[in-house]
């Protein structure tokens, strides 16, 4: 069974018209009096559809108050002629109508409206017309105010398929489209020959899906490259929906004659604007009460949407691969959520620390340094190991020269051997690449807390500019409604053409200011996944950060900002804080390690200078062959073996020199430290006041956007009604539009100040387990009960 959907515009829709009608002859009017005249309602109706009581009933009641007392209105099961969707049926209903008692006929539906456009011979009983027309199709006037037929007034919305399709076209260049209409219509309305003329002026050809039910749309899928659903207004809720995951998963773009909220359920894009129920049953209502009360119906004005006002689902069109353009920005309105479903993966705060920690390029190389420090300290260990080199030779000397000296021809070789016993400038270098080894890995430490923060920075980003876009596109949104507002009360005389002029003004710089949020979003991916390492291209989304969800379940920043809004506690806190920060900033310990080498190295320019270096050198020669003249049989050999001593007394005073720079390095050492632990105290009382300014921004921006949207209400009805100018409402509508980006982006900022305040800390909560987190809790409870220790 098909389930109830109620649609804004429900009865502005081919046989959706007629339901709730047909159910409403089970329902008389209450007004029983004597005196009043009685008007008998035919119907004449397209299609019966079964589920629409809730709506009828709204209608009655609407109905009920509008006439009120003026007439008492009667509908009877007799007369309702359904002609399901036959254009013959459809003739002999109205002719039967005009023999049945009845004072006014109530005609829904496309193949009704045919019939009523083809009365050239005028309207023996009044008639009220509602539904959609196509006006391709069908003979009515679309450029009046009032029908100008006597006993005819019609309310229609009216559908066109050169317009739906010339949209489509500009969305999405289809090259073989599927145009699905439900079987009788198809059949009954003969449109082949009107889409064979129509088609071709797309540089396209068509497939006519001719359908009973959503599956015979499923099944006409194949073979086409765009969806055009012409009908579709007897599917249900969940057969929409269906379709448009089938069309989605078939990559097939999608456009419907049917309503928005069809799009919200997942198919690409219509022209169809969003009216609300409440309107059109007014209007309906309306109609009725004015024909009571003797208004002929020639001189009613007719409901005609001539605006086609495009509406996109912004992740449809993502998953189906259609790229949008700027300029269809302007004419187009939005829904969806703004994540993107080709994301290969979605990162919260802490998926995000945890990679960049890895695979973060600047992150990696600076592990580079703390790997070539290791080398460096190897090598000066290195002076310790003995170097031994091993020579040979052959060797060839005048002939004449050989009888007096050596022999014409030999060979001979030697080996030696250097070890340094004790040196105390290698002594001195091994402990100073030591502390210089450790220093490079608190710096280390020190850029993988600065990639933390750069990471949440990175996500807080994307996650501010996402909340900007989508805000700017309700900001354009108000000021296309504003614009509308506009040009009906210049149409009805209650305002100007500058008024009109300055709101399309607004609409382009609205525009535009959409596009660079966009674009700033687009970048702010872009920086995340350099950040991450991840292809440039690669799809990535962001989880929302939300107190008490996700990674920030098990996290309780309201314990924090507890404790800083605490007068009491906010000093000695600020205290323990700094007090944590100077014992893990690793800065301070870097700078502690580089002090102990340049220590060493003062010991080694002060007395460590008059200390012996002790070596061991030894060698061994031999000579291999001799021949030619002078050539003896003795292949002598030998070794030797000494121990050297060696006592620096002068070195043109560089070692005094080198002692005097080393101090003063460890001064200039020494002042840097004292002013890294004030910048220490200083980042601390600084990221307190930060938190706490954002915390409280966040309360005090609940209620000023609150207050700024409905100042903004009230001064958008009073501009409707004339009573404000437009200066005031581009006013209230920029301070709305400001206090909404200000309450957005106040959790954000607050997150991003929490997490600053870690850096300043040396301490991530979210990088720590429970256990420790609690131990750190536990530590400032300690503090509290004895602060001097």
């Amino acid at each position: 069974m098909k389930t109830f959907r109620m649609k804004a515009n429900f009865f502005l829709r081919t046989s959706r018209f007629f339901v709730p009608f047909v159910l409403l002859l089970f329902f008389g009017s209450p007004l029983e009096a004597q005196e009043k005249k009685t008007y008998t309602i035919g119907i004449l109706g397209d299609a019966m559809n079964e589920h629409s009581r809730e709506l009828m009933n709204q209608m009655i009641r609407e109905t009920q108050a509008v006439v009120g007392e003026d007439a008492i209105i009667k509908f009877s099961e007799d007369y309702v002629l359904i002609n399901e969707f036959s254009l013959d049926r459809a003739t002999q209903n109205y002719n039967r109508m005009l023999d049945m008692p009845v004072d006014l006929i109530l005609v829904f539906g496309t193949v009704n409206a045919m019939v009523m456009g083809q009365q050239q011979q005028g309207f023996p009983k009044p008639v009220i017309l509602y539904g959609s027309v196509n006006k391709d199709l069908i003979p009515l006037r679309f450029d009046q105010t009032t029908s100008g037929v006597g006993n005819l007034t019609y309310l229609i919305a009216s559908q066109s398929y050169k317009e739906d399709l010339t949209t489509f076209k500009e969305l999405v260049d289809f090259k073989t489209i599927g145009i699905a209409i439900e079987r009788p219509v198809a059949e009954s309305l003969r449109i082949q020959g009107f889409l064979n003329d129509l088609i071709p002026q797309f540089d396209s050809q068509y497939k006519l899906i001719a359908y009973d039910n959503a599956a015979d749309i499923v099944d006409g899928l194949e073979g086409i490259d765009a969806l055009y659903l012409a009908g579709g207004f007897f599917l249900s809720d969940s057969e929409m929906a269906a379709l448009a995951q089938e069309c989605i998963s078939k990559n097939i773009p999608s456009f419907t004659a049917t309503e928005v909220d069809d799009v919200a359920a997942g198919l690409m894009a219509t022209n169809t604007p969003p009216e609300s129920t409440e309107q059109i049953l007014r209007r309906i209502a309306l109609s009725i009460e004015g024909y009571v009360n003797g208004t002929p119906l020639a001189d009613m004005n007719v409901f005609i949407d001539y605006e086609k006002r495009l509406t996109l689902n912004y992740n449809t069109a993502e998953k189906v691969g259609v790229d949008l353009k700027y300029s269809t920005m302007v004419k187009t309105d939005f829904i969806g959520e703004l994540v993107n479903p080709k994301a290969v993966k979605t990162y919260n705060l802490l998926d995000v620390m945890t990679q960049a920690l890895e695979t973060n390029l600047g992150l990696r190389a600076a592990q580079k340094d703390v790997e070539l420090s290791v080398q460096d300290t190897r090598t000066a260990k290195s002076n310790y190991l003995p170097s031994i080199t091993a020579n040979a030779q052959g060797k060839n000397v005048d002939k004449d020269i050989a009888l007096i000296t050596n022999p014409e021809w030999s060979t001979a070789g030697s080996i030696s051997l250097d070890q340094t016993l004790f040196s105390a400038a290698a002594n001195a270098n091994i402990n100073v690449q030591k502390q210089l080894l450790l220093a490079q890995e608190q710096n280390y430490q020190a850029e993988a807390l600065d990639m933390i923060f750069e990471g949440a920075q990175a996500y807080f980003n994307v996650l501010v500019n996402k909340v900007n876009v989508k805000i700017q596109s309700q900001n354009l949104e108000l000021t296309k409604k504003n614009l509308r507002v506009a040009e009906q009360n210049f149409e009805a005389g209650q305002s100007g053409k500058p008024d009109m002029l300055r709101f399309k003004s607004q609409m382009a710089q609205n525009t535009q200011t959409l596009v660079e949020a966009i674009n700033q979003l687009d970048l702010s991916y872009l920086q995340l996944n350099q950040l991450l390492n991840n292809p440039l291209d690669h799809e990535i989304e962001v989880a929302d950060a939300v107190f008490g969800q996700g990674v920030f379940e098990r996290y309780n920043y309201n314990e924090l900002t507890e404790l800083l809004d605490n007068p009491s506690l906010r000093e000695p806190f600020g205290e323990f804080l700094s007090l944590e920060a100077l014992k893990n900033a690793p800065e301070l310990r870097s700078m502690a390690y580089n002090l102990e080498a340049t220590e060493r190295n003062i010991k080694l320019f002060g007395l460590g200078r008059f200390l012996p270096t002790l070596g061991l050198q030894g060698g061994y020669n031999k000579n291999f062959n001799q021949w030619g003249k002078g050539a003896t049989d003795l292949n002598l050999g030998g070794y030797n073996v000494a121990l050297a001593v060696s006592i620096p007394l002068v070195d043109r005073n560089r070692q005094n020199i080198n002692k005097k720079t080393a101090m003063i390095q460890k001064e200039q050492l020494l002042l840097n430290k004292e002013g890294l632990e004030q910048r220490v105290r200083t980042n601390i009382r600084t990221g307190m006041l930060s938190v706490i300014n954002e915390y409280s921004n966040i309360k005090l921006s609940d209620i000023s956007e609150e207050a700024a949207r409905e100042g903004y209400e009230l001064t958008e009805v009073s501009y409707s009604e004339g009573a404000v100018n437009i200066v005031q409402l581009l006013d209230a509508q920029n301070n709305y539009l400001n206090a909404q980006l200000a309450n957005a982006s106040a959790k954000y900022q607050f997150l991003l100040n929490s997490i600053q305040l870690e850096r300043f800390i040396g301490y991530n909560f979210l990088l720590h387990s429970d256990a420790e987190n609690l131990e750190f809790m536990n530590r400032f409870e300690d503090y509290l009960n004895n602060p001097t220790n």
